[in-house]
């Protein structure tokens, strides 16, 4: 039996999978608030293994933050560090997999069926080699895939923190504004949930559009304003979200094209998280792909390259869980 988890900033998700030849069977799946604390993390998989009855083979466990010689840290909880050997100890197993979450989230693109996946480019028919995954929710994570001829590699990047790169005068002053307030500005203050609110609150503040009053009531009382703005902006009628979503998914668009030539994806461009899988008809919009293309001389070489959406919020549980596969089936033979 394979643990899997997704362990992130608010929630963590473990699952149990059985395997059938290279197919994930999952078996059962809960959803625990994250604790802050490393011993609370013990806790929540002890009371999993514990009322589940799961029989632990294997482990591995996709994680919110930047990992470091089988430990971790979630950016946004630093005091919980999660820690490969003392996960095993607990498990009784010999090794756990503690991976970065979009770099799970990697391993689990070979997982997907046909209907996970909506097209918004096709690219090459035979299109091959190197791949990223890209994913924006309330943080923007980035993934590679290295394709050395045969197989992908999936490996870790931190790719959502690199600066924000306006394109014209409009994303000069929306980056003047957020320099303001957070002095270096990384593309994930623009590119995720908050972000969406960013671009909010600076449409609204340099009066560039219009917050009526009954909207401004409404946003105070949100628990979840970007998905208010993007339910608002959904329906048509209200002028400073549509404007807000159209701006965010241009440099989403745009992000997308800097991963596809900073990574040479002739194998395609992976596009997963909340927000895109929520907002199909807005991903589709022919401005995300005009600004994902907007690259001069190399127009052609992204114009061959697949653009896909990935529906299948599971991928990062089903990655972690494929992680154990692939290594099982990639170790070295034991040498007597």
């Amino acid at each position: 039996m394979i643990l899997a988890g997704e362990i992130g900033a608010t929630n963590s998700r473990l699952a149990a999978f059985e395997t059938a030849g290279s197919r994930l069977n999952r078996v059962v799946e809960k959803i625990y608030p994250t604790p802050e604390q490393a011993a609370g993390l013990a806790t929540i998989l002890g009371d999993f293994v514990r009322t589940e009855g799961i029989p632990v083979d294997h482990a591995c466990f996709g994680v919110a933050g930047p990992v470091s010689r089988g430990k971790a840290t979630i950016s946004n909880l630093p005091a919980l560090t999660i820690d490969c050997r003392q996960l095993a100890t607990q498990l009784r197993v010999s090794t756990v997999g503690v991976l970065n979450d979009l770099e799970a989230y990697a391993y689990g693109v070979d997982a997907l069926d046909p209907d996970d996946i909506i097209t918004l480019s096709p690219g090459l028919e035979d299109a091959e080699g190197n791949c990223v995954v890209i994913s924006a929710r309330t943080g923007l994570g980035v993934a590679g895939l290295f394709w050395d001829g045969y197989r992908h590699h999936p490996f870790a990047t931190e790719g959502g923190h690199v600066g924000f790169a306006p394109r014209n005068d409009l994303e000069m002053e929306l980056l003047r504004y957020l320099q303001q307030k957070y002095g270096r500005v990384s593309t994930e203050r623009v590119v995720s949930g908050p972000g969406i609110k960013n671009i909010y609150d600076f449409l609204r503040d340099t009066q560039k559009a219009e917050e009526p009053p009954a909207l401004a009531d409404q946003m105070r009382a949100a628990k979840d304003a970007p998905a208010l703005i993007s339910k608002l902006a959904a329906e048509g009628k209200t002028p400073i979200c549509d404007q807000t979503f159209a701006l965010f998914i241009t440099i989403y668009g745009a992000f997308c094209g800097d991963c596809a030539v900073s990574f040479m994806t002739r194998g395609g461009v992976y596009i997963g998280g909340s927000i895109a899988a929520k907002n199909i008809p807005r991903m589709q919009d022919p401005a995300f792909l005009q600004a994902f293309l907007n690259r001069g001389r190399m127009e052609p070489l992204l114009r061959d390259m697949p653009v896909k959406i990935v529906l299948n919020d599971d991928a990062g549980l089903l990655g972690a869980a494929r992680y154990t596969l692939v290594q099982k089936a990639f170790q070295p033979p034991k040498t007597a």
